[in-house]
């Protein structure tokens, strides 16, 4: 199973284009509170970015904190979102411990689903879906 990482985070300039990437082109929409990738200051300009994205926990806490089953285990970890049914009360977003799951002004939820289509937009080579396996347990 593939993984989002992102094992040169410190080459982050933080122009949001993987963010953007993934709003657009998954969820269709051009905003950066839709997108399943988010890149936040790790304090200011001198002290880099990090990107939130979920960590294909395996059990996932937010499907276990999901009363209606919208969020469901992806075999080797990870989930899947089905936005339908989904009733937007936010209990995926207080049960996942990295922030990963995040809501847009609408109330829609948001999660990475390590689909990979953010990494090619990324100008600074930051990020890279790898095989579940490969050295990514140092690089989390």
């Amino acid at each position: 199973m593939k993984q989002l990482a992102a094992p040169r985070i410190d080459q982050c300039i933080g122009c949001h284009s993987c963010a953007i990437a993934c709003a657009r082109l998954i969820h269709q929409r051009l905003s950066w509170s839709s997108a399943g990738i988010r890149i936040h200051t790790a304090g200011g300009l001198s002290t880099g970015f990090m990107a939130v994205h979920c960590l294909a926990c395996d059990p996932a806490p937010c499907v276990a904190a999901c009363p209606t089953g919208a969020f469901s285990q992806r075999l080797g970890g990870g989930v899947v979102v089905r936005k339908k049914l989904c009733l937007q009360c936010g209990q995926c977003v207080e049960a996942c411990p990295v922030d990963a799951v995040s809501v847009n002004r609408w109330g829609e939820v948001f999660v990475c689903i390590h689909c990979g289509r953010c990494v090619e937009f990324c100008p600074q080579d930051c990020l890279e879906l790898a095989e579940f396996g490969d050295s990514m347990e140092v690089r989390r």
